[in-house]
Order: C-alpha cells, then sequence, then structure tokens
C-alpha cells in the first residue's frame, strides 16, 4: 500500500534532522553535568593523598602545575616519569593552573570536561553508525551514547583519560570507515597525525591503528588508487607525532619507549600476583603491589629511581617465566581476563562480593551487552560484511594488551562507543534501520 506524504515533509524532516545532533549532545551533557554536582566533591581528600583526583595522572598534573615538570607519577615528588601518557595529565595540569591544585573548583571543572568530551564523543558515534546502519540507526546509536551508563559513569565520576580517549579514538575510527574514498593526501596525513594525538592520551591504540590502516590501503589498492603513498603519509604523521615525546623520554630518562615506560611494570605485578580475590596464585606469586598502593614500593622506587625500578621489574619478570613459568596458571588467567573482560565476572566469592557488592548486577549488565554485541556480528556478518570488518580489529584486536595485563572495566571505555552500536545492531530489526 503507498503511502502518501505532503510535499513540505522532506524539508521538515532535514530540518529536524539538523537539530538532532545538537539536541543529543545536550541531552547527554546535562545528564553528565548532574552526576558531576554530586560526584565532585569526594576528589579532594588530602587523608588519602588526592588519589581520586586521578591516582598517577593527578599526581603527575600536580608537579607540572607546580613547576617540576612532568614527574612524580606517586605523592612524593619525585624525579621525571613516563609512567604515564602525557595528553591528559597535561589538560588536568592547565585546571590545576587556572583554577587551584586540587581544589574544588578544579575537581568540577575537569569532571565537567570529561563530560563534555563525553557528550561529543556522540559525534562520532552517529556518523560511524550512519555509516554502517544508515540514519535511524545513527539516531538510536547517538541517543543510546547519551544515556549509556558507562558512558556517564567514567567521564562524570572518574578522573582519567577514558572520556578524552573514548573522543579521539572514535573519531579515528569513524574517519577510517571512510578513509579509502578520498585521494586527498592530506586527508591521510591528518588521520595519521590524529591517531599520534590519541595514542598520546592512551598509548593502547596503537594495536589497531595498523590494522584500520590496512584495510583502508586493501580497499584503495582494489579500487585501483595510490595505497603504498597513501599509507607512507599516515605513517610518517603518526610517527612525527610520537617522535618529540620519545625524545623527550629518552633524554630524561635514558630509555627508548614512544611513550609509555611501565610495561614490566604491569607484567610482573598482575602476571603472577596483584589479582584481587585470586586465591589460585603460585607460590612465587607473594603480594606484588604497585607502588601507589604500597608504602615499601614506594620507598623503593623512590630510593632507586624509575628507571632503575622498572629495569628490576623487566629482570624479575623473565625470570618468573624462567624459573617458575607455571605456563597453565597462565593461559588459565588469561582465559579469565578474557571472560571478565566481556562479562565483568571474576568470583562471586564472599570476598569478592564484599569488596565489590555489585559484581551481579554489573555482570548481568555488561553479559547482556556483550550478547547484544555478538548478535550485532552476526547480523552484519550475514548482511553487511564489509562495514564489519573495522569492527572487528576493535573488538578483536585493541583488548589483547588488558588480556595480557589488567582487563578492568575501566580499560575497554576507548572502544565503548564501538561496542554500543554492534549492540544496537544486534537489537534492532534491520528492516527499519536502514533507509
Amino acid at each position: 500500500m503507498a503511502i502518501l506524504t505532503a510535499p513540505n515533509a522532506q524539508p521538515e524532516q532535514k530540518k529536524d534532522s539538523r537539530w538532532l545532533l545538537p539536541v543529543i549532545i545536550l541531552a547527554a551533557f546535562a545528564i553528565r553535568m548532574v552526576v558531576v554536582c554530586f560526584t565532585y566533591r569526594g576528589l579532594p581528600d588530602a587523608d588519602k593523598y588526592y588519589e581520586q583526583f586521578g591516582w598517577e595522572m593527578g599526581w603527575i598534573a600536580r608537579a607540572l602545575a607546580s613547576g617540576h615538570g612532568f614527574s612524580s607519577p606517586y605523592y612524593p615528588i619525585s624525579g621525571p616519569t613516563a609512567i604515564e601518557s602525557p595528553l591528559y595529565p597535561g589538560l588536568l595540569a592547565v585546571v590545576f593552573k587556572l583554577f587551584g591544585i586540587y581544589s574544588l573548583t578544579s575537581g568540577f571543572i575537569i569532571l565537567s570536561i570529561n563530560s563534555l568530551f563525553s557528550a561529543i564523543t556522540c559525534i562520532p558515534v552517529y556518523f560511524s553508525a550512519k555509516y554502517s546502519l544508515g540514519a535511524r540507526g545513527a539516531k538510536i546509536a547517538a541517543w543510546a551514547w547519551a544515556f549509556y551508563p558507562f558512558a556517564i559513569y567514567f567521564s562524570a565520576g572518574r578522573v582519567w583519560e577514558y572520556a578524552l580517549t573514548g573522543l579521539l579514538f572514535t573519531t579515528c575510527f569513524c574517519i577510517a570507515q571512510r578513509l579509502h574514498h578520498t585521494s586527498n593526501l592530506f586527508a591521510w596525513l591528518g588521520w595519521g597525525a590524529l591517531c599520534g594525538v590519541t595514542a598520546h592520551s592512551n598509548p593502547a591504540v596503537l594495536s589497531s591503528v595498523p590494522f584500520l590502516l590496512l584495510l583502508a590501503l586493501y580497499k584503495v589498492r582494489k579500487a585501483g588508487g595510490r595505497w603504498l603513498l597513501n599509507g607512507a603519509l599516515a605513517m610518517v604523521a603518526l610517527i612525527a607525532v610520537l617522535t618529540p615525546w620519545t625524545v623527550r623520554n629518552y633524554r630524561a630518562l635514558g630509555v627508548l619507549c614512544p611513550i609509555r615506560d611501565n610495561i614490566w611494570l604491569e607484567f610482573y605485578a598482575d602476571d603472577f600476583g596483584n589479582a584481587p580475590m585470586d586465591t589460585s596464585s603460585p607460590p612465587s606469586a607473594e603480594g606484588r603491589p604497585y607502588p601507589a598502593s604500597s608504602p615499601v614500593e614506594l620507598r623503593k622506587y623512590l630510593a632507586m629511581g624509575e628507571t632503575a625500578y622498572l629495569a628490576e621489574k623487566h629482570a624479575l619478570s623473565l625470570d618468573d617465566f624462567r624459573h617458575h613459568p607455571h605456563y597453565a596458571f597462565l593461559v588459565i588467567k588469561t582465559l579469565r581476563r578474557i571472560v571478565y573482560y566481556w562479562t565483568g565476572y571474576w568470583s562471586f566469592s564472599a570476598e569478592e562480593l564484599q569488596a565489590q557488592p555489585f559484581t551481579p548486577e554489573n555482570c548481568f549488565y555488561v553479559s547482556c551487552i556483550t550478547l547484544l554485541m555478538l548478535r550485532g556480528i552476526r547480523r552484519f556478518w550475514r548482511q553487511n560484511r564489509a562495514a564489519l570488518w573495522p569492527y572487528l580489529v576493535l573488538i578483536c584486536i585493541f583488548p589483547l594488551t588488558y588480556y595480557l595485563t589488567k582487563p578492568i572495566m575501566d580499560y575497554r571505555q576507548a572502544i565503548e562507543p564501538a561496542i554500543v552500536v554492534l549492540a544496537i545492531a544486534g537489537v534492532l530489526p534491520w528492516r527499519r534501520i536502514k533507509l
């Protein structure tokens, strides 16, 4: 049966669509600001060394704002560091400089900035979903992100780089979906540079960037375009953005690392020990806390200096693998991390529930999102496989770093927008999504 529409219906629909994203962004920001009003007062807690003010991020920002340079990743003032990426501590340092170090005003401002970043992420979420799902699916995905609990909590309640990385990385992903359509060399240069800036927020994104680039180059090559030149320009721009910080790290610490130097500390602390409520650790896994949570480790870090301290963790990690390998334990623990990353489940023991009383509810929520995401992947595979490959890169490649170290929910926020789009694809009838 034919449906008649008024002659001016299409212009009105376009006018409504023009205001759609601003309305969604404002709604998302308003929701987050309500949460900020309830959370910012708990940040400046001197009795706990202001740890809620960003932990290592906040301590480095304090050092920057007080004239000590990019240093002091723990509460005592110490020497130069490369334990954290520079972008977010730099932003936080600006807030401290303008509104006071660890002040209530600074807490309100930084959480408001986080909330703004998260709200603006509706834009790349919308256009990413529009490319793969169509206009209707894009609208639903943008609204879903505006009300998404993880997006609200990790932006309005936590001082960390989650919202900044989410905005930058989702923008990189959104551009990567379309990059093969352009022959403009500056577009490829710009994308590579943006990926480099994103890596300065969270270097874990670098695991996915080469694969996103290869997918785009494959499509360019298939169409007979200048794939080699485009790829070279993107990589040159990426390396150019990473190089200054690499040089700084070498001059300040004598280590050659593009962004962060703490990988062996993560391996040492998390591969055999430091697993909350994990009673299955092997005998070689004595207490292995981080300097941020252990006075003994902190004194050791301050006495040895960062380079020597991390070199020791490197040697101890290799010694673990040579003399106390426990390969079966490592395999099982890695599998548990994978399960936790996608379900939120680690244990329902009494100790776990006492420490994390909302574990069952969180497991239910995270598992439901994962099931919807898997259903969306299945639908894409059947009906729009070409659009699925970039999403698979994020889902399969990005988490690998955390499968090997620490898979807490915080560390999947960079790909949470893509998870939301896939979940929308899984929950809605496709005949209603496509225009």
